[in-house]
């Protein structure tokens, strides 16, 4: 056999065992396949059972109802405001200097003691002018004897004219003395220019007093002033006679009322806002002066809304929603049951407890104001407002 016939035969094989192996390996892939399908059917089918349980279980058994709390939607008037923030001033309030040098002889008050308008609250020493008077007094004694005499003697003749004006001069010359030692005494003796609470003095007895030294602050707030202002765009609203009320962190659980009793004329020509003054009683003192507070001025017009407790409201960026109560009959059993469903609206302003809804809800609708954080559409509730607090417009919380 020559070698070209023994190359063609054994390319020849090789070509035929190729072939042979290529047959196999395909047979075997399909039955592989064949197997696997039948096994997908079968999972197949155990899942179309596994789905039918399940649906029988949920027919079966019925998750409870979500406790919740509602509030029905109900109409309000409500008084527009305006917001601000003042400040306390007191009616009379001072703040008592020296008006003349001298040492502190005596201290006739507490600190933060009630006194009355003209009580001698500090005395500096007068020896020296004590002194003094005495003997402008005696000078002024001897010009009125001699001014009684010349009298007596021009009524006769006795002597001119100019002899009785001279007395009369002398006199008076003599009492204005007395009366400048009486008036710099005066000025050495600080008295309550009203009648108010001291405060903490600010002097020690026989402390040297310069001219202008502070003494003490006396404070009259049985009625008090609230200072506050407004931007110019609010000019038309306002009048005097306003009831206004003050909110303070000092007093959490308290509101005060009162009225607007001055609107400046004049507009800051920097802020392009208006100074306003209200004026209130102060009971009890508690409104003290330089205290900050919150100040809301009632307008005159009133504005109906429709409202519900803000804690109904589920805030969110593409939306502010709510849950509406619905009140279905089950065709089964004929009883009444409660479910809820979740409706979007558009919310005004807020007063208190409450919030206006402009849009969304109607008057006697009823929805979910506690609870709703849990809830989905058609979920079944169960109405629980036994304990649930009662919204109010001012609401008074417990000084915790």
């Amino acid at each position: 056999m020559s070698r070209k016939t023994l190359f063609a035969f054994c390319t020849f094989s090789g070509l035929v065992l190729l072939v042979f192996l290529l047959i196999a390996i395909k047979v075997l892939q399909f039955n592989a396949m064949d197997e696997a399908g039948g096994d997908m059917a079968k999972a197949s089918k155990l899942m179309k059972e596994a789905e039918e349980l399940m649906t029988k279980a949920n027919k079966l058994i019925k998750p409870p109802p979500e406790s919740v709390s509602t509030s029905f939607v109900e109409r309000q008037v409500w008084f527009r405001s305006l917001r601000a923030v003042g400040s306390i001033e007191p009616v009379k309030g001072v703040r008592l200097d020296a008006e003349v040098p001298g040492i502190v002889s005596a201290i006739n008050f507490e600190n933060g003691q009630e006194v009355n308008e003209g009580d001698v609250l500090v005395q500096l020493d007068i020896a020296p002018e004590a002194a003094l008077l005495n003997s402008e007094k005696a000078n002024a004694q001897l010009a009125k004897i001699e001014l009684d005499r010349a009298q007596l003697l021009r009524d006769t003749n006795s002597v001119a004219q100019s002899e009785l004006d001279r007395a009369q001069a002398g006199y008076d010359m003599a009492m204005a003395r007395v009366q400048n030692i009486e008036a710099v005494i005066e000025q050495k003796t600080i008295r309550a220019p009203f009648k108010g609470r001291v405060g903490i003095r600010q002097i020690n007895l026989g402390q040297y007093l310069p001219t202008g030294a502070p003494i003490v602050t006396i404070q009259s707030y049985d009625t008090v002033f609230v200072n506050f202002t407004l931007p110019q765009q609010i000019i038309a609203q306002v009048a005097t006679g306003m009831l206004i009320t003050l909110e303070s962190d000092a007093y959490p659980e308290q509101r005060f009322e009162g009225r607007l009793t001055a609107i400046s004329p004049q507009v800051d020509s920097t802020t392009r806002s208006v100074e306003l003054q209200g004026t209130l009683n102060n009971p009890g003192e508690l409104l003290k002066p330089g205290l900050f507070v919150n100040v809301i001025v009632t307008l005159s017009e009133n504005d109906p809304v429709l409202t519900i407790p803000a804690t109904a409201v589920i805030y969110a960026p593409y939306g502010n929603s709510i849950f509406k109560v619905l009140k279905e009959v089950d065709e089964k059993t004929g009883e009444s049951v409660a479910t809820v469903e979740q409706s979007f609206i558009r919310i005004g302003r807020r007063e208190g407890d409450f919030v206006s809804v402009l849009d969304g809800l109607e008057e006697g609708d009823e929805v979910v104001s506690a609870g709703a954080f849990k809830l989905r559409n058609k979920v079944p509730v169960s109405i629980k407002n036994e304990l649930a607090p009662s919204p109010e417009l001012a609401p008074v919380p417990d000084n915790s």
